[in-house]
């Protein structure tokens, strides 16, 4: 599916429709019910305020979803893979620093996409509310709304485990009528006041920002900003559609979009004399919508929702999948449910995004408040590509970059000062979760680091010393067979060190006597979907290194691998046959395997000379280890025979000067 999807093809264009615009696709629902929260009033709904906002509208669309996303962003490709992280993969070398905005832009996507699928789902379901059919009128209340989106809601979070694939090839045709619905709708009702065609020039956009009708003045920009939340999806699903695919589409959406937003100002342009009561009722996105056309317009836009919820959903998935692959967060349960890689289930993130999803819905109970709280997050997530967009234009096209960086950044943080309102109003919601996505990230990363720094030289050893040991073992008949093949999966360093303590676990505790002993190598590499190795005999045909070079979007599923790497070390002769007297298989080759994991753990923090620091970031850096999924599970290895072994890790230790012999007796 995927070189059908890459290339460009109908195929290709009717799947991108599906996958990448859903977000940006249901906007429409939303985005001038937001805008004219602040005019209520039958007297503001002149054509300075109708034009104004269509026009802001537009050249938002234009500015940053055309222009930063499709045009710039998209060549800031990793080996075809677009998004925060793939771009971070790319530019990490360059800059210690950059890590920051990768870090903060990467937690307030998570963080914002809890809101999409319940400012979505509720906008859509709210049309029913006081909708005739036939002789029956639908019920004005919002808690029959909030009944049928949590029900939507919880059950597109329980059909995540069973794979997504079959009912996502609808998803292409929907959308592809959903936009026809709204460009048509839209257009019909454009024709009513063709005069609303004037905002597609700047000038009504610049002279509504100054209006004395524009009540919020600069802010009304945060509300104008949601109608451009789905593009960093834009960028970020480039790898499952291809570049061509969106290059392809984009001009018909951005037309649909932009005929819905005209149809709906050129309705209120028309219908100026509404009352406060009726104004502070209508939708204009269902209110323009031809009394025969609503049932269609909430079915068809419950649709859209919940394609753009699903496609936020597995967007979570992929999104935390590279940030494990980037050890920018701790390892979690991974599943693939289909045939493909790219189809991803992550439980604990499903499930995460399903509680503080639902508790969004019940919290702000109307779309109207949800749609105060939207996008104050992701305008950080967009300030942050800017910065790593600018690291990644400016050794090959300096001017270019900083002409990039001040203009993008300068309307971005212009987006964001506008969207510093909805931070009373509901915003604090998503900050909180960034600050907590972050915290949990910074944690894990500095970590890390703090670890890796502090572990003492003394702790890794030259394997190539032990290779004489490992040999007479491995021959010694008075010694019992441990395995036939033993797997240490620990790190051997390119100056072929490893840690001192799995020589003692092959050596000291018991000596473990195999037939080969193999030492792997995890090297997640910048390239997303990379998967080869290379092979360190050290001149033996019994101690193998294998180094694993694997994208950050490939899954670690260790025992695939590694049956493939002994067959194929069989086939060219680099190890002796291992056919087992006893077997189930005719004409097996290979014999039994052992793995053996190390958990390395400290007794006590407090007993090492470390800063108070780097003792918090460590010992937060264990806890989420504990609640991580454990080395076993994550390399794949549920059902193989696993030793998990507790050894402890010497950090920071030096010798007490208060320790004094004070007697001896004989």
């Amino acid at each position: 599916m995927r070189k059908t999807t890459q290339a460009l093809s109908g195929a290709g264009m009717l799947i991108t429709l599906g996958i990448v615009y859903g977000d940006i696709g249901t906007s429409p629902l939303y985005v001038m019910n937001a805008i004219l929260a602040s005019a209520r009033q039958p007297g503001d709904l002149q054509p300075t305020v109708l034009l104004g906002s269509v026009s802001l509208i537009f050249w938002t669309l234009m500015l940053i979803t055309t222009i930063k996303y499709v045009l710039l962003a998209m060549h800031a490709d990793n080996h075809h893979e677009g998004g925060i992280f793939a771009l971070f993969a790319l530019v990490r070398n360059r800059a210690k620093w950059l890590i920051w905005p990768a870090l903060l832009g990467g937690a307030a996507l998570l963080a914002d996409g809890t809101l999409t699928p319940a400012v979505t789902v509720t906008s859509a379901v709210e049309g029913l509310k006081g909708l005739k059919l036939g002789p029956v009128t639908v019920s004005q209340s919002q808690g029959m709304v909030l009944g049928i989106v949590t029900g939507i809601l919880l059950g597109l979070f329980l059909i995540q485990r069973f794979g997504t694939v079959s009912i996502g090839r609808s998803f292409g045709p929907i959308m592809l009528l959903w936009f026809g619905f709204i460009g048509g709708v839209g257009l019909w009702n454009l024709l009513a006041a063709p005069e609303m065609l004037k905002a597609l020039s700047p000038v009504y956009a610049l002279r509504f920002l100054t209006s004395p009708l524009n009540h919020q003045g600069i802010f009304i920009l945060g509300n104008i900003f949601l109608a451009t939340t789905g593009a960093e999806a834009l960028y970020s699903d480039m790898g499952q559609v291809g570049r061509a695919n969106i290059y392809a589409t984009w001009p018909f959406v951005y037309g649909m979009l932009m005929l819905s937003y005209l149809g709906q100002g050129a309705w209120l342009l028309t219908h100026a004399t509404l009352t406060t009561a009726q104004l502070h009722r209508l939708n204009p996105f269902y209110a323009m919508v031809p009394a025969g056309g609503q049932v269609v317009a909430i079915l068809l836009a419950t649709l859209a929702a919940i394609i753009a919820s699903q496609a936020l959903i597995t967007g979570s998935y992929t999104l935390v999948h590279e940030a494990i692959g980037l050890k920018l967060l701790p390892k979690l349960r991974l599943k693939f449910p289909g045939n493909s890689a790219s189809q991803i289930y992550v439980a604990t993130v499903n499930w995460l995004l399903c509680l503080v999803t639902l508790s969004i819905v019940w919290f702000f109970k109307t779309s109207a408040h949800m749609e105060a709280a939207y996008g104050l997050a992701i305008v950080i997530t967009m300030l942050m590509t800017t910065l790593l967009l600018h690291a990644f234009l400016q050794p090959h096209h300096p001017v270019v970059a900083t002409v990039f960086v001040l203009s993008f950044g300068a309307l971005e943080s212009l987006f964001l000062v506008a969207s510093l309102v909805k931070f009373w109003r509901g915003g604090y919601v998503t900050l909180l979760l960034t600050c907590l996505i972050l915290l949990i990230m910074v944690v894990w990363y500095q970590g890390n680091r703090r670890l890796d720094a502090n572990l003492q030289e003394t702790e890794e050893v030259y394997l190539p010393t032990f290779l004489p040991q490992l040999q007479a073992l491995s021959h010694d008949d008075g010694v019992p067979t441990f395995a036939t093949n033993l797997v240490y999966v620990n790190r051997v360093r390119p100056d072929q060190t490893i840690k001192r303590s799995v020589i003692y676990s092959i050596l000291d505790q018991q000596p473990k006597r195999a037939k080969v002993y193999w030492f792997i190598t995890v090297n997640e590499t910048d390239q997303p979907a990379d998967c080869h190795y290379t092979v360190n005999l050290h001149g033996t045909r019994n101690v193998v290194d294998i180094q694993l070079y694997l994208g950050f979007k490939k899954p670690q599923r260790l025992n695939v691998y590694l049956r493939q790497i002994v067959n194929e070390l069989l086939d060219k002769g680099l190890i002796d046959g291992q056919t087992p007297e006893y077997s189930s298989e005719l004409h097996r080759r290979v014999g039994n395997f052992k793995f053996v994991i190390l958990n390395q753990q400290f007794q006590d923090l407090s007993a090492h000379d470390l800063s108070t620091l780097d003792r918090l970031l460590i010992g937060g850096r264990l806890l989420l280890q504990r609640l991580s999924v454990s080395s076993s599970r994550w390399y794949g290895l549920e059902f193989s025979d696993v030793i998990e072994e507790r050894v402890p890790l010497f950090i920071g230790q030096r010798p007490d000067p208060q320790l004094k012999l004070t007697r001896v007796k004989h």
